[in-house]
């Protein structure tokens, strides 16, 4: 893992968690891009150039926002984006080779409700970069045990597992696999390959309507430090999903950081 990628937002918690990147990206020697991304709407039969104002100050923003955290060494670079959210940060990560984006639940929403507001909901929604959800004020610690939950274990994608691959590799992390049998289930969905098999310690199954209750009914009783989900068109999360904005009723370990992988198949 050599690129890390966090978005920046105006949430109270901004500063916590870029310390908490800053943390987890010296674990692994990583360098740290803080972006932000904007966009102009311009009024019809206006003429006002807002552009070099807006970059300007979003980059001293992010600059005064780096200065007052530790980094530990760590390279920390800063970096101002105009365009389209998903878009944009889609060809960052392609450009500047992202491994994992390192997302606050909330960047912008103050309703204490709200466990992943409509940015970090976007992203995590839209886009097929892998995650790592921190939840707020979250002290960086060293994750021992994963939990990975999962409807089907059968991976078509390349590298698909790589971030928890590397997390497992640098951490020597214990990773418990989770296999839901929902009523989309299919033969063969539950046979492990040799890439699973040699990274999981123990397997569990269970029988629900989603792998959201699956991973509801078990967590707590497996007592993981970090959850591992994979992104689907119609997986985890499928009732959350159909919204950018996530409650916290509705997600209850939100107390924990979650590892969102890009689909398997």
């Amino acid at each position: 893992m050599k690129n890390i990628l966090v978005p920046v937002g105006s949430s109270k918690n901004a500063q916590s968690h870029l310390q908490y990147a800053v943390d987890f990206a010296k674990e692994f020697g990583a360098k740290v891009y803080v972006v932000q991304i904007y966009n102009v709407y311009t009024k019809a039969g206006t003429m006002i150039q807002v552009d070099h104002i807006l970059e300007r100050e979003s980059k001293s923003f992010l600059e005064s926002h780096v200065a007052s955290i530790d980094t530990k060494g760590v390279e920390v670079i800063t970096k101002v984006f105009k365009g389209k959210l998903i878009d944009t940060l889609e060809f960052v990560c392609e450009q500047l080779n992202v491994d994992l984006i390192i997302l606050e639940p909330r960047t912008n929403s103050i309703k204490d409700e709200v466990y992943l507001g409509k940015t970090s909901g976007k992203i995590v929604k839209q886009t097929q970069i892998p995650a790592l959800i921190v939840p707020e004020g979250y002290t960086y610690k060293s994750p021992r045990k994963i939990l990975m939950a999962v409807k089907s274990a059968i991976i078509k994608k390349e590298n698909a597992l790589k971030p928890l691959i590397d997390i497992s590799s640098r951490f020597k992390v214990q990773v418990d696999l989770l296999l839901v049998k929902t009523p989309f289930y299919n033969k063969g969905d539950f046979d492990l390959n040799d890439q699973l098999k040699s990274l999981v310690s123990e397997v569990k199954e269970s029988e629900n309507a989603t792998t959201f209750q699956g991973l509801l009914e078990h967590y707590q009783s497996i007592n993981p430090d970090m959850l591992c989900v994979v992104r689907r068109k119609r997986g985890f999360f499928t009732k959350l999903w159909e919204e950018n904005t996530i409650l916290k009723k509705d997600f209850h370990s939100s107390t924990l950081p979650v590892l969102v992988l890009r689909g398997l198949k």
